[in-house]
């Protein structure tokens, strides 16, 4: 498929727009969306921009009944100096074909996919929102729409894109978080679909999430599934901890989602010249290391946060506090320096930043 294929039906009454103090998260969706069909004997086709709306899908429909879907999650924002601007967003694109391919989803064409997103910014720029920590989130998402009830992968696709402009993540500052650690759930195992970004995942991490709060807390730090020991993600973000001059973070080892802020901390840590090991942690190393007196930091990575800093941790009947419950010193310069190349208030030294023009 070629950029000069795409349709573009434009909406007949626009949207009002909400006021940047009533954003929130996801509350809101632009005026249009990408849509894209899939079947096994045309491959992708008929790319178009369409009014957002309402989508139609028969009840047998197969990601209704054995859950083909992945989706990916990514911020336009607008820059004083670049106008629009993504950040990495190559990643993003690249790492839903590798949802795909977990998946049993056909490979999507990256380049047209990405170049298209750009094209629905463009019709929808007006919507992003120019407060402080603001941003418009992108949701990109594949669904498996072939109605039938046959056990196996589909034939019929459908690739959507849709847009929410979202209020920033942090309105009274930075505050840190408290966490449970979860010995009896389990987000995923390695051979399963924990490296790949799909709903399922997500949808098994709820209930846990519920027991988390109902205790007072914020979030779950998930450990691994075979062992029930060593340290994976928090919620639904990669998770870091400074110990003793030292960050580390748990290995990709195919029960953990290579988040690309993940990613892009690693590279920034390296670059100030910060030890950075991503290896197997317990959390009876982490326990232990904060009773040396050796845990500094704790911290997790993703898109919607950046940064969330962990200030207090329950380990069975253990429970500590982090850095006196307040973010460290890594952390807040790591949010600083991340959200200042995405808005473009600071240099990009790593090529970060996509102009979308």
């Amino acid at each position: 498929m070629s950029h000069s294929n795409l349709k573009f039906i434009q909406r007949e009454q626009l949207k009002v727009k909400p006021k940047a103090s009533e954003l929130g998260f996801g509350k809101y969706f632009t005026d249009h969306m990408f849509v894209m069909d899939y079947s096994t004997e045309q491959g992708w086709y008929d790319g178009r921009i369409v009014p957002y709306g309402p989508i139609s899908l028969d009840p047998s429909a197969m990601v209704f009944h054995y859950g083909q879907e992945v989706f990916e999650g990514m911020k336009a924002y607008k820059t004083e100096k670049e106008g629009i601007v993504l950040f990495r967003p190559n990643m993003n694109v690249k790492r839903m074909n590798d949802s795909c391919d977990r998946l049993s989803i056909p490979q999507i064409d990256t380049e047209y996919v990405l170049s298209a997103i750009k094209e629905l910014i463009k019709i929808d720029q007006e919507w992003i929102p120019e407060g402080d920590g603001t941003s418009l989130y992108i949701r990109p998402f594949i669904i498996a729409t072939e109605p039938c009830l046959g056990v196996r992968a589909a034939k019929q696709y459908q690739l959507l894109v849709i847009m929410s402009p979202v209020g920033s993540y942090y309105k009274e500052g930075i505050h840190p978080v408290s966490i449970y650690v979860e010995d009896h759930y389990v987000r995923a195992v390695r051979g399963g679909t924990g490296a790949a970004k799909t709903s399922g995942n997500y949808a098994a991490g709820i209930k846990a999430q519920e027991v988390a709060k109902d205790l007072g807390y914020s979030q779950v730090l998930w450990l691994d599934g075979v062992e029930n020991k060593y340290i994976e993600e928090v919620g639904s973000m990669n998770v870091f901890f400074k110990v003793n001059g030292e960050v580390i973070t748990p290995e990709l080892s195919g029960s953990i989602l290579a988040g690309i802020t993940r990613d892009s901390v690693i590279a920034m840590l390296r670059s100030w010249g910060v030890p950075v090991t991503e290896r197997k942690i317990s959390v009876e190393e982490l326990f232990d290391a904060h009773q040396k007196g050796q845990l500094e930091e704790a911290f997790g990575t993703g898109t919607a946060a950046v940064i969330s800093p962990i200030g207090s941790m329950k380990w069975e009947e253990q429970q500590i506090e982090i850095a006196g419950g307040e973010i460290g010193e890594c952390a807040h310069k790591l949010y600083d320096s991340i959200t200042g190349i995405q808005r473009g208030t600071l240099d990009d030294p790593f090529g970060w930043r996509q102009v979308v023009k």
